[in-house]
């Protein structure tokens, strides 16, 4: 059996509860299911003059009357919308973005939910930010999407939304433009892609993409298998079904509070997702009444929450960088240090790759993500309030572990070292990150000698010339890929390995950038290197022949030179001309903060003022 609890708020602001049975699901991954997510006020009185979108219909007077008549134009009719919670849905889906293929379906099986209890649904279209085939980076239009968001929810009459999103920075995106116009919202992830296939072997988007052009470029693999792998890799719509970035944060976007339970580990094309979908419109519509809002649930307790999933995970060290900005826009503060001493107290749980040995369907299959935050609930903070209406830890209660090599016990983990590591020295004073279980053991201390290229396109130039004479021990260093210099902190971290050092069968070295790299890829990465060389950070000193020591359980990063010859190369440098002129570009560059920041907009940062109503005449 199986229970809702319907909670009741009392006018004094105390809340009772009353339990009702249900019957029993026998598939255990249906988690979302077998607890009803809660109505909150069920028993309170609902007064529709208290809805926002009031203001644009509820007036007898002509402007409302022109809101209602085109309301009408559209063939909605009075019924439909009167005294209803008008829900927006913010939908990313494009043409252009291959992760949201499915979206224009779930949008309608949202609205079905909405429909079903009692609301009025509106879809709008937001902007698709798709990792594939936005140049040089989406993580450019992050903000962009952002503030669009933000402005899209203040102008328009709705009660409360539901973010579609996924492919990886639509997630902190859509999530930090709600938490900013704070209006009711549940965010509704994409879902990870089938596991891809290649002569009976699975194969794990970007991971292996990676792992076998190494291979080609070894010469140990045909064409005519590449064109094989071409064809296999990606064979549904959804996100990456590695722990890539869009994997983790999903996951992070449930820990926080803002998923309904269990609807982050669905695969895309799953039945369930759709289900899923629907229960989101029809739990979008309780929060609407009851404001519930992204605020009030994401406090600092509930980021806390958020790293932890992160690390037990594995997840991408992209998850830094938008965890700090969308807490800002909460006006939480997290550092840099927030995250390294988590990772110093937990282990990596989850097998899936980079890291390890499966894919997202496996790990749905596995119980997934409340099965994993079950295993690690002593480090969380579990009365924290999600949009299902329970705590976190109510929330956990069905979790369940059914495959313990996928999803491992805590005194079992994946590897020893934790998720993400930060490291500092006087090559990144305000720090730069490395995931340690994406590394070869022998690199974990590492002092060799720098090989400096001074863009991606001088790497992509010179990085495969013998001439070049780099060993293995050699560390490459790539300046001008941060925030300001690629532009947009582009996936250019997992630099490549010279050609010729893979003929010799060399698979990792120690890379070194001001950039970020793809949750899906792997190797000894130092990323995220702050402040970046394009403003004169300490890593735009560095040149060829100079000694690097890395020693990642100490979380050292140290340029060995001195501190003289470092200010008289200071002293010499000059930083390089702007990419934008004009435009959203020239934006961008004025307001971006660095990457220990979160690459927010200093003027979207949380202040604590709140939302202003568009005026109504």
């Amino acid at each position: 059996m199986f229970s809702l609890v319907h909670i009741s708020k009392l006018e004094n602001g105390i809340f009772t509860e009353k339990t009702l049975e249900y019957g029993s699901f026998n598939d255990p991954t249906l988690l979302i299911h077998r607890k009803c997510p809660v109505k909150f006020g069920m028993s309170s009185p609902r007064d529709p003059s208290t809805l926002r979108s009031a203001r644009w219909f509820a007036p007898d007077d002509q402007r409302s009357f022109g809101h209602r008549s085109r309301l009408k134009q559209m063939g909605f009719d009075t019924d439909d919308f009167k005294e209803k919670p008008t829900i927006g849905i913010l939908n990313t889906w494009s043409e252009v973005n291959n992760c949201h293929t499915h979206f224009r379906d779930r949008a309608e099986e949202v609205k079905r939910g909405v429909w079903q209890a009692g609301g009025f649904p509106l879809e709008v279209p937001v902007m698709s930010l798709s990792e594939s085939f936005m140049k040089p980076t989406s993580m450019v239009y992050r903000n962009l999407l952002a503030l669009e968001t933000e402005e899209t929810i203040r102008c328009y009459p709705f009660d409360a939304v539901v973010l579609m999103g996924g492919c990886d920075k639509t997630v902190p995106a859509l999530i930090m433009g709600a938490t900013s116009a704070n209006v009711p919202a549940i965010f509704l992830p994409s879902g990870p892609m089938l596991k891809g296939c290649w002569k009976g072997e699975t194969l794990g988007s970007g991971t292996d993409m990676w792992k076998y052009w190494a291979e080609k470029q070894a010469g140990n693999l045909c064409d005519d298998s590449w064109a094989q792998l071409e064809d296999g890799i990606a064979r549904s719509a959804g996100h990456c079904m590695t722990m890539g970035t869009a994997s983790t944060m999903t996951a992070i976007a449930e820990a926080i509070g803002l998923c309904l339970p269990g609807s982050t580990s669905i695969p895309a094309v799953h039945s369930t997702h759709s289900r899923m979908a629907s229960a989101v419109g029809r739990q979008i519509v309780e929060l609407a009444w009851d404001q519930v809002t992204p605020q009030s649930i994401l406090t600092a307790e509930a980021f806390r929450n958020g790293i932890v999933t992160d690390m037990a995970l594995g997840g991408s060290t992209n998850a830094i960088i938008h965890l700090i900005a969308m807490a800002g826009r909460a006006g939480i503060k997290l550092t840099l240090e927030d995250f390294d001493k988590i990772s110093q107290e937990l282990s990596v749980i989850a097998n899936i790759r980079p890291c390890g040995e499966y894919v997202m369907e496996d790990f749905y299959d596995a119980g997934g993500i409340l099965a994993l935050l079950k295993q690690v609930k002593s480090h969380l903070t579990l009365d924290c309030l999600t949009v299902s209406g329970k705590t976190l830890g109510e929330n956990l209660e069905d979790g369940e572990v059914i495959n313990d090599d996928v999803i491992r016990p805590l005194d079992k983990p994946v590897g020893k070292a934790g998720g993400t590591f930060v490291l500092r020295g006087n090559l990144a004073p305000d720090g730069a990150v490395i995931k340690p279980t994406a590394a070869e053991e022998r690199l974990m201390n590492h002092r060799g000698q720098a090989a400096v290229f001074a863009d991606y396109g001088d790497m992509k130039a010179r990085i495969d010339d013998p001439e070049a004479g780099l060993t293995a021990d050699h560390i490459i260093v790539l300046q001008h890929a941060g925030p300001i210099g690629a532009p947009g902190i582009p996936e250019w971290g997992m630099l490549p390995i010279p050609k010729y050092l893979l003929e010799q069968g060399v698979r990792d070295m120690l890379r070194i950038s001001d950039a970020r790299m793809s949750g899906t890829s792997y190797g000894a990465c130092v990323l995220h290197v702050s402040p970046e060389s394009a403003i004169g950070g300490p890593l735009a000193l560095v040149r060829d022949g100079d000694y690097i020591e890395v020693d990642i359980e100490s979380r050292k990063l140290h340029l060995d030179v001195s501190d003289e010859e470092l200010a008289a190369r200071k002293a010499e440098w000059k930083p390089r001309e702007t990419t934008f002129s004009r435009g959203y570009g020239k934006l961008y560059a004025e307001e971006i903060t660095q990457a220990h920041e979160g690459c927010d907009f200093r003027f979207l940062h949380g202040d604590g003022s709140e939302m202003v109503e568009p005026k109504i005449y």
